[in-house]
């Protein structure tokens, strides 16, 4: 961890920030900014490694550099807008909460996901739930988390009779192109999707997909 404070130390310098600045970016205080790169606190969980990499314009990976990446609190990760899918960083770990539910298409090799404070996706806000199968080919029509200009994004793909691929978020089609010239990656396919739902008690309800 002391490895760790000073990659943290290192960064924050190269990036020109003092600890406020850091501090604010991260959602912390300065305080605990002295604490992370002095190790005193010797544990920062998946999601403030996930905003401090964010901060110091840095991927997960540089700032880790060999550090063993924390265990995600209730086998869950947290996706954001402008980092690199969770689940290429957790490797093998799989989704033991949901293991041998009936649903369709789920399977061990899927991950738990669920947006980072703050984060929404389309068709998937905050609070929200979603089984997500790493994958990098488009096989049939369904929901896909896209890699593109470095951001993720979750869109509706679906193929047409022509065999191009029809794309649209949650409120509209927005392109229709060749397999051959997809403009973005395909990093999972979400297999499932619960919903947050606030009406007498908080729950998690099934979304059809």
């Amino acid at each position: 961890m002391d490895a760790l404070g000073s990659r943290i130390k290192r960064l924050r310098v190269q990036a020109r920030l003092s600890k406020a600045a850091l501090a604010r970016r991260v959602g912390v205080s300065d305080v605990t900014i002295s604490y992370w790169e002095s190790g005193t606190i010797k544990q920062i969980g998946h999601e403030r490694l996930l905003a401090l990499a964010e901060a110091l314009d840095c991927t997960l990976s540089d700032l880790l550099d060999g550090t063993p990446a924390p265990p995600v609190q209730g086998g869950v990760l947290y996706m954001q807008v402008h980092q690199p899918a969770p689940w290429l960083r957790q490797g093998k770990t799989l989704m033991p909460l949901l293991g041998g539910l009936p649903v369709p298409h789920l399977t061990r090799d899927c991950h738990l996901v669920t947006p980072g404070n703050g984060e929404r996706f389309d068709f998937l806000a905050e609070g929200d739930l979603a089984a997500i199968l790493p994958l990098k080919n488009f096989d049939r029509d369904g929901l896909y988390v896209l890699e593109r200009f470095d951001q993720l994004v979750i869109r509706y793909l679906s193929k047409t009779l022509d065999g191009d691929v029809s794309i649209s978020d949650e409120s509209q089609h927005l392109d229709t192109v060749a397999p051959e010239t997809l403009s973005f990656t395909l990093v999972g396919q979400v297999r499932a999707r619960w919903r947050l739902d606030n009406i007498d008690a908080l729950g998690w309800v099934s979304v059809p997909q």
